[in-house]
This record gives structure tokens, C-alpha cells and sequence, in this order.
């Protein structure tokens, strides 16, 4: 029997990797860090057991910089704008995305201490 979201968790996979996201065994406690979920969860999004809500498919989306629709149903392309990066990651340089990269994958309570040590 194969899982009823199967597709969406391929999606899901291709869109973590092409954002350098945690790779391997570690992949499902940063997921389930970053969006404040049980571990069981983020296990059943990347396995395709499951589907995120609404607003967590959005989130997915804005987080990654990627379509909606491509993420939530497969139709249409990764990204909205051509090429791989959007504009305001083609304005900045390599060691800022890298940054900005390392900065989407913290969970958001590790987010928010940064963003106040910085302030």
C-alpha cells in the first residue's frame, strides 16, 4: 500500500533539499523544530501519511520561497519568477544567503533570541 499523500511528501522533500535544509536522519526533528510540531508529525508530512494544514502548506510556501500550488498539488513550477533564485536572493551575496539560509532553518524561539541579541 503506498501512502495517500506520497506526492505532496516528494514535494515537500524536493523543496527542503533544494533549500539546503537538514539532510538525513536529522531532517525530521528540524522540521518538527521550525514549526512546532511533534516529531510524529513532521515524520508523517515527509512519509506522505499526512498533509499539513492550509496554513501550514503556506507557510511552507513563503518559507521556501516557493509556489503554493506547486507544493500543495504539483501544478505549475517550484518557484513564481524565473530562474532558481528570487530577486532579493540575486541582490545578495553568497555569505548573506548563507545566512539568511542558516536563519530560515532555525526553529522560531532560536529566531526570535537572534533577532533580539542582534536588536
Amino acid at each position: 500500500m503506498t501512502a495517500p499523500y506520497e506526492d505532496f511528501a516528494d514535494r515537500l522533500q524536493q523543496t527542503l533539499d533544494r533549500a539546503r535544509f537538514v539532510q538525513g536522519r536529522g531532517r525530521t526533528s528540524a522540521l518538527a523544530d521550525r514549526y512546532a510540531v511533534s516529531r510524529e508529525t513532521a515524520r508523517k508530512w515527509l512519509t506522505g501519511l499526512a498533509l499539513p494544514e492550509l496554513a501550514r502548506i503556506i507557510e511552507l510556501a513563503k518559507d521556501f520561497n516557493a509556489s503554493f500550488e506547486w507544493i500543495a498539488t504539483g501544478r505549475g513550477h517550484f518557484r513564481l519568477g524565473v530562474g532558481e533564485k528570487s530577486s532579493v536572493y540575486q541582490r545578495l551575496t553568497d555569505e548573506e544567503s548563507r545566512l539568511l539560509d542558516a536563519f530560515r532553518n532555525l526553529p522560531e524561539p532560536k529566531r526570535q533570541l537572534l533577532v533580539k541579541f542582534l536588536s
